[in-house]
């Protein structure tokens, strides 16, 4: 066995509010009392957790995922007949840009920031995620910060055509980890070979468009493959 490589932080949105020790056990407190907090003392207590996860995540050397934006539980009144995930959620419109810079700076002001992948569940953030990656590569590992490929609802050919074309346009297509699975359902496995014939596509069509050289098929080539394996296989170590 590897071990354990990676996390994954479901969050609604990012948190980066300011805060301090004190501050922190004495929300605990409030908590564990049965003391009803405010709007500030939650943002500050879930700006405290995901901090101290992600060093958490760099301190044992894992790399970080995010999955951010969804709305959940939308139908209460099948939530109440049916439960939770029972297909009522949707994509949430959350402005998460200042809050995330904010986040992933203070673990880069105290070198802290872990090898990361995050995945939005709104297109509207694809070109806003492909220049944030940008802000905190820091050469210590090709492609440290991760545009996610497309999840959740955008898990199909558009969502993943407009992820891979917001990277490749803004970004660096080539350091890309590509195609995750859901290891829980095996029938998610040949997302992998969806995701890889989309890909091939993309880069067809702008070859056969001139967009491309034709002279540099080797090379687009390689690409594919490093996409489709061997970045992955280099970026978590396996």
């Amino acid at each position: 066995s590897a071990g354990c490589k990676l996390s994954d932080h479901g969050v609604e949105e990012f948190y980066a509010e300011p805060y301090t020790t004190a501050e922190i056990e004495n929300i605990f407190d409030k908590v564990y009392g049965g003391s009803e907090l405010s709007k500030e003392e939650v943002l500050k207590f879930k700006s405290a957790m995901l901090y101290e996860g992600a060093v958490m995540d760099w301190e044992k050397g894992w790399t970080q995922q995010f999955h951010y934006g969804a709305i959940r539980n939308n139908n209460t009144r099948l939530f109440n007949q049916l439960g939770p995930d029972t297909g009522f959620d949707s994509i949430g419109d959350f402005n998460v840009a200042k809050a995330m810079s904010r986040f992933f700076d203070q673990l880069d002001k105290n070198n802290k920031l872990a090898k990361t992948i995050i995945y939005n569940l709104n297109p509207k953030d694809n070109d806003m995620l492909a220049t944030m990656i940008g802000n905190f590569q820091d050469g210590s590992v090709a492609g440290k910060m991760q545009f996610g490929s497309g999840w959740w609802f955008l898990d199909q050919k558009t969502g993943m055509e407009a992820q891979i074309n917001s990277l490749s346009n803004l970004g660096l297509l080539s350091r890309f980890v590509g195609m995750l699975t859901d290891s829980r359902s095996f029938l998610s496995y040949p997302r992998h070979e969806y995701f890889r014939r989309i890909l091939c596509n993309l880069i067809g069509n702008d070859i056969e468009n001139g967009l491309l050289p034709r002279s540099e098929m080797d090379l687009f080539g390689q690409m594919v493959e490093n996409i489709s394996y061997y970045n992955a296989k280099k970026f978590f170590d396996f």
